[in-house]
């Protein structure tokens, strides 16, 4: 696998500069070669433009069908040779189209520790059902929800004090912290899915 990511985004990207900044600073060896997003004003597009990375919107509202956007989405990736597409705040479900395109090369960051509390507002649902733990999920992405197999996971503490703000912004540190971490392992190659789980050679 050669070491081009694309990221596609729908936000303010956030997570998008914590692989900047991990590809910078050499924790991640890999190249930004495009980031993508769906909206115009995603502020995740100025980052990638002062990080000097080539950016591209696509709004998916132009498009006739979603396999339509996502055949264009593939196309300018693999324009650029891109072997692993990460998704940081991407807020559109992706079809076969897209998966297909890149099997087992399309991961995802979620916060919360999957299979609990997939979807939107998983901070909201964990307060609401009231866990004690949470935490943040890389995995890889198939055509479900927050399904595919989990690659990397680390827990955060609920406290009894607890907003759905102040939650989200204690996850989203681990976000940033082990998205970089993920991405590189998977990269590395020395690993295999068995089943439902990702299994790291550990030599």
């Amino acid at each position: 696998m050669n070491r081009n990511i694309g990221v596609l985004i729908s936000g303010r990207g956030s997570n998008l500069q914590a692989i900047i900044d991990a590809a910078r600073d050499g924790r991640l060896d890999a190249r930004l070669a495009l980031v993508i997003s769906n909206r115009t004003d995603a502020y995740g597009l100025v980052r990638a433009r002062e990080a000097g990375i080539d950016t591209l919107v696509r709004d998916h509202k132009s498009y006739a069908s979603r396999e339509a956007f996502e055949q264009v989405l593939v196309d300018d990736l693999r324009v650029r040779d891109v072997s692993l597409v990460c998704l940081a705040g991407f807020m559109r479900l992706l079809g076969a189209t897209f998966v297909n395109a890149f099997p087992n090369r399309i991961l995802n960051i979620h916060p919360a520790l999957l299979p609990a509390f997939p979807g939107l507002h998983a901070q909201r649902q964990a307060l609401e059902h009231g866990a004690k733990i949470s935490g943040a999920t890389v995995h890889f992405v198939d055509t479900n929800l927050d399904a595919g197999p989990i690659i990397l996971q680390t827990a955060v503490p609920v406290l009894d004090g607890d907003t759905d703000d102040t939650l989200s912004a204690r996850i989203l540190e681990q976000e940033h912290r082990i998205y970089p971490d993920a991405i590189q392992h998977i990269l590395n190659g020395r690993w295999t899915i068995q089943g439902r789980r990702v299994v790291f050679d550990q030599r």
